[in-house]
């Protein structure tokens, strides 16, 4: 690696030399690596062959997640969850202790207690953790859905951003087969309520259970919205809504 002294200031890859910014300035290298197909075809590659089979193997898993609750993710993510969502899968692949190494997949692994374990309690924005908005006890029935906050103050008890009028509770169950990528969302009517110091039992419950050959995935989302003239609007484009995996059965 050498320095570039020139006036000139390059970036980018010119006969065989890669010209590129770093800390220390302007710097120069060879080009160099291991060709793709040495990568491909070498024995002495088959550890970062199989790496490469199951990292692109969990990205499709996130993927997949993430398409089966698109109107719950719609509005509520951070600009990481992509990459934060592909980390867990990878822990939900390592459950899977009955397949070859670089076969290893998720739809095994979430089927054991310690792959459920990796994606539980998953918050899709990281801006707005569940824990660290919704004070109150909440309470999941996994026989139909339903959610409960009971005895709710919501100036009290939700940490709501600046602006915020009102807040939007959801309710979710997901069943999902990564095997087959078969997927029902059925969601709850939206309780909305003001963020005031009144009392309230919030009860929220899918129209029916989904059906499939998956795990079942129970969601709660919170929305935040700000009353101007008796209409509600979504405050920061959902910046801080909440949606978190409640529990996977």
């Amino acid at each position: 690696m050498a320095k570039l002294k020139s006036l000139i200031k390059i970036e980018g890859t010119l006969d065989g030399l890669t010209f590129y910014k770093g800390k220390d300035g302007y710097l120069v290298r060879t080009k160099g690596g291991v060709s793709k197909n040495r990568i491909q075809n070498d024995p002495a590659f088959i550890r970062t062959r199989e790496n490469g089979t199951e990292f692109g193997h969990i990205a499709k898993s996130g993927k997949i997640l993430r398409q089966a609750i698109t109107p719950l993710l719609a509005d509520v993510k951070d600009s990481r969850v992509s990459s934060r969502l592909t980390k867990a899968m990878g822990l939900v692949k390592n459950a899977d202790v009955s397949s070859a190494r670089g076969q290893r997949q998720v739809g095994v692994g979430i089927t054991t207690t310690e792959g459920k374990n990796a994606l539980q309690a998953f918050d899709f924005n990281n801006n707005a953790p569940l824990d660290s908005v919704l004070y109150a006890e909440y309470q999941v029935d996994i026989t139909t859905g339903e959610v409960s906050i009971l005895n709710l103050t919501p100036s009290q008890d939700i940490n709501a951003p600046g602006g915020a009028t009102h807040v939007s509770c959801i309710a979710g169950v997901l069943n999902l087969d990564f095997t087959t990528e078969e997927k029902e969302l059925i969601l709850s009517p939206e309780a909305n309520l003001p963020l005031n110091g009144t009392v309230t039992n919030i009860n929220i419950t899918p129209a029916t259970m989904p059906v499939g050959t998956g795990q079942m995935y129970y969601f709660l989302k919170l929305a935040f919205y700000q009353e101007v003239n008796g209409t509600q609007y979504a405050l920061n484009n959902g910046a801080y809504n909440v949606l978190q995996i409640l529990d996977i059965i």
